[in-house]
């Protein structure tokens, strides 16, 4: 799985979603530990907890969570707070 198919399965099962998924260290060919980094927005968290904003994030990812994707870096904004705080 590539950062650009971790972006597109979250885009999809997120309503009105922007994601940026990035490889933060380099794969290992040798190893089935692909590691991504995802800045996830979207009006969807809006008056949810973290943990909610993240279990949506995993939810749209799915099984790919448990057999291609080793570890996911998640932070989630709404469309305002990525206005003020965004990276």
């Amino acid at each position: 799985m590539t950062a650009a198919d971790v972006e597109a399965a979250i885009e999809a099962g997120i309503e009105d979603c922007e994601a940026t998924v990035t490889t933060p260290r380099a794969p290992d060919p040798d190893h089935e530990d692909a590691h991504f980094a995802a800045v996830v927005v979207s009006p969807a968290f809006e008056g949810k907890s973290l943990v909610q904003q993240h279990q949506l994030v995993y939810d749209a990812v799915g099984d790919a969570m448990t057999k291609e994707v080793h570890a996911l870096e998640i932070k989630t904004y709404t469309p305002e707070e990525y206005a003020e705080h965004g990276e």
